[in-house]
């Protein structure tokens, strides 16, 4: 059996620490969506610790008395996946539409969690059998879905992230904070039966992971040099671009707009930003924050759509192309597959590439 002393203590720890966190996030940037979601669903998970202070086997003079809070409890904690989801969607997904399909998922978990917990208060956990007991099960499984979406957009473009302290903040933040979760959510609802003092030692050590991750995370939102490992890379890399800067030409943004543009290194199928700066002939830390700091792009694929779907819709309006398949220009300016053109050109554009292509062949 834990210290109930040190659990208690980890628990505070772990509240006020999210708690800070939310309100930093929400008063560096409180217009952003990102920093909304964050917020709920940092109140969700002080609802999920608050819940864990009122267990049975927690001793007598720790304990919370929750019972007319249950059903807010359970369906907000309930939600903290899908919000993470949704989080990690708009930090890493940038000025992308979010699945409607996932959408619609993460609205239906909430209506039917809802349902189930009011069954649960009124006549106690189903029978794991039972149509009731089975949905509770597939929505603990959706939950673990919700996840590993959110740690799969974590993961995806990270090479093409151009932003310095949002690529460390991928690894050493998001994708520890969504392993925990999956982690907690699955053992929770897979393994470990909440509501027995058996599990005590198991679930006291889900509160210390959740405390020690919320107060590292705190310590690297204050952004103390000594924490902030961006700046230990910088100093790493300051000795290898002093030593490389005499091997390489100048480059400005005539230059690349020159070798990128005008040589149409864009059209290059699979282009990546390694690739590039093969190319160009440098260092790729160099290339990626020319790209960021003079072009004002915080993506390389986000450039990558600008060149290449300007170079479309080019082809799409000029008259005497109007017989060439929309396939055959997607293929010719870099796309490997219709899809991924569609997509991109309707988010700049507006409208599709047929669309596009219909008002400009009009007299």
């Amino acid at each position: 059996m834990p210290n109930p002393l040190l659990l208690f203590a980890a628990q505070i720890v772990a509240i006020f620490s999210v708690l800070l966190l939310a309100a930093g996030y929400l008063k560096t940037d409180p217009k952003a969506a990102s920093a909304r979601v964050f917020t709920i669903m940092a109140i969700f998970i002080v609802f999920y610790l608050l819940n864990g202070m009122s267990g049975p086997h927690i001793e007598d003079h720790f304990k919370l008395d929750l019972s007319s809070w249950r059903l807010v409890i359970q369906v907000g904690t309930s939600a903290i996946c899908g919000l993470f989801m949704i989080y990690c969607f708009l930090i890493f997904q940038e000025q992308q539409r979010f699945p409607f399909t996932l959408a619609t998922a993460f609205g239906l978990q909430i209506v039917l969690d809802m349902l189930l917990s009011i069954l649960n208060l009124n006549n106690g956990p189903p029978d794991p059998a039972s149509i009731p007991g089975l949905l509770a099960t597939g929505m603990d499984v959706l939950q673990l879905v919700f996840v590993g979406f959110a740690i799969y957009w974590t993961l995806k473009g990270w090479r093409a992230d151009l932003v310095d302290d949002r690529r460390v903040l991928r690894w050493f933040i998001i994708g520890v904070q969504g392993a925990l979760i999956f982690t907690v959510v699955f053992i929770e609802n897979f393994l470990l039966d909440g509501g027995s003092a058996a599990y005590a030692t198991e679930q006291a050590a889900i509160v210390f992971a959740i405390a020690f991750l919320a107060l590292a995370m705190l310590l690297v939102a204050l952004r103390f040099d000594y924490v902030s490992l961006t700046y230990v890379f910088r100093k790493v890399t300051e000795l290898k671009e002093e030593t490389e800067a005499n091997h390489t030409a100048e480059f400005d943004r005539e230059s690349f707009e020159r070798a990128f543009r005008d040589g149409q290194l864009y059209r290059e199928a699979g282009l990546t930003i390694a690739m590039l700066a093969k190319k160009l002939n440098l260092p790729e830390y160099r290339l990626r924050a020319f790209i960021h700091n003079q072009l004002g792009y915080r993506n390389f694929n986000a450039m990558l759509h600008e060149y290449r779907i300007e170079d479309a819709s080019n082809a799409l309006a000029d008259k005497s192309k109007h017989n060439v398949p929309v396939l055959t220009i997607a293929l010719s300016v870099g796309y490997q597959s219709i899809t991924p053109f569609n997509n991109a050109f309707r988010q700049l554009k507006g409208v599709t590439p047929s669309e596009y292509r219909k008002r400009h062949s009009q007299p």
